[in-house]
């Protein structure tokens, strides 16, 4: 069996199994190593070599929960539930009304995440921000946060593998064509910039397909959760009534996320960002000066399980690079295939799919894929829009369903504020299910008929 393979199959059973993630990785990326005939002291260096590569992440995550956690002290975010909670009293809570109300926050949910992709490229910044303060009314309308899930998840990823804005056009024109160009060049194969929002056209119809059965028939039965304190809340009761504010606090608050997400952009760092807001609310008056260490530790603690996957996910990745047995993958898999071009799309898929549930990454999936899988397609006879769909929709199988992607742990970070998600049984089985089943098969129909 191959290095690649084993690890993967190692690292997911373990997470199946509830067994840490973090845990999970580690062990996959020493059993893999050795499998593949590494020396003990090079596994340790590639793991160590690969963790610089998650620890700006997981910085960034700490800081926007730093950030988070300032700002729901403030009680702005608790109005927001309260108000909608509300709503339903005085004989509203009507069948009607409860609909409205659940496909408001499925609407709003999606928009917010088009817009993190897009036209506010803060990507999963505003889930620690907007989701955990929601959780209480998700409570009271019974909403399985799976299809929630789903819906964060499909909102970050679609967006950035069809629309060539924010992340958008870094994963489509600098990333899958700028890598399918310079393989190609010394094969006189090129695309333009036309070629990659068209060719995944197909295969993000296959995510919409996979939400709306997420939504309207695996997860459409009302799911009950307690109402328990946020993390980071516990161990302050009286700041779980909403803070009197006065103007000028209030117009801080506006201000600190404006500035917040003006210096990410400026910056391009989530970490400075999420410092900078986290620093102009301490100047509020919400939190008191000698609380302020305690804050930003809850906040860190809210975010400390997606960072560590993050570094860990990184240092399994250098450990799968260090193999070198992701073209000996490709190429085992292509003497079983013949002449056959169904069969080698099918394939191609299905090995990227396990190469990139290990990285987790879309992004840094492509330069591996890209030189590898375009020669195949030109051998195969597969058109540019083929060889597109096929190179982009195998690395956005690690985004959609992989324990260790941004696009999961992301969402979890924020269902599992009051500790009633499982990243895994309820985050990464149910998008694996939902969305790369259905990119796998339109990614596949995509290569046979574009």
């Amino acid at each position: 069996m191959n290095a690649i393979i084993l690890s993967v199959l190692i690292m997911v059973t373990l997470s199946l199994l509830r067994v840490s993630v973090v845990f999970a990785l580690i062990a996959a990326s020493i059993i893999g190593g050795l499998y593949a005939g590494l020396p003990a002291d090079e596994i340790v260096s590639a793991f160590n070599d690969g963790l610089g590569g998650g620890a700006p992440v997981a910085l960034a995550y700490a800081t926007l929960g730093a950030f988070a956690v300032m700002l729901s002290r403030s009680g702005i975010t608790q109005r927001l539930s309260t108000r909608i909670i509300d709503t339903f009293q005085g004989g509203k809570q009507t069948q009607a009304h409860t609909r409205t109300v659940t496909w408001g926050l499925f609407v709003s949910l999606i928009l917010a995440g088009f817009a993190s992709g897009t036209i506010i490229p803060v990507h999963i910044a505003f889930i620690p921000i907007l989701v955990p303060p929601l959780l209480v009314v998700m409570n009271y309308l019974k909403l399985d946060r799976r299809a929630v899930a789903c819906a964060i998840t499909f909102s970050i990823t679609v967006m950035y593998m069809t629309t060539p804005i924010g992340f958008g056009s870094i994963f489509l024109n600098d990333i899958l064509m700028s890598n399918i160009n310079d393989v190609g060049q010394a094969l006189d194969f090129q695309i333009g910039r036309d070629a990659p929002p068209k060719a995944m056209i197909i295969p993000a119809m296959g995510m919409v397909l996979g939400l709306l059965v997420a939504i309207f028939i695996s997860y459409r039965k009302k799911r009950t959760y307690e109402d328990f304190p946020i993390d980071g809340q516990e161990q302050d009761s009286d700041q779980q009534q909403p803070t009197k504010l006065r103007g000028w606090q209030l117009t801080l608050i506006i201000t600190a996320l404006i500035v917040a997400l003006v210096v990410q952009l400026w910056s391009g760092s989530m970490i400075f960002g999420g410092l900078a807001g986290f620093a102009l609310l301490s100047f509020s008056g919400i939190v008191r000066w000698d609380e302020q260490d305690s804050v930003f530790t809850q906040g860190m603690r809210l975010m400390a399980m997606v960072g560590f996957i993050m570094i860990a996910a990184a240092g399994f990745a250098g450990v799968m690079k260090a193999t070198g047995q992701i073209p000996e993958l490709v190429q085992s898999s292509v003497s079983m295939i013949g002449d056959s071009r169904s069969l080698a799309a099918l394939v191609m898929l299905l090995v990227g799919l396990f190469i990139t549930l290990g990285i987790g990454s879309s992004f840094a999936t492509i330069p591996i894929i890209a030189a590898i899988y375009v020669p195949m397609c030109l051998s195969f006879g597969f058109s540019p829009l083929a060889t597109t769909a096929l190179v982009g929709t195998a690395a956005a199988l690690g985004d959609a369903g992989s324990p260790a992607s941004d696009s999961t742990l992301g969402p979890t970070a924020g269902l599992n504020a009051d500790r009633q998600h499982d990243h895994i049984w309820d985050t990464v089985v149910p998008t694996f299910l939902h969305f790369n089943i259905p990119l796998i098969a339109f990614g596949w129909f995509a290569a046979m008929t574009l």
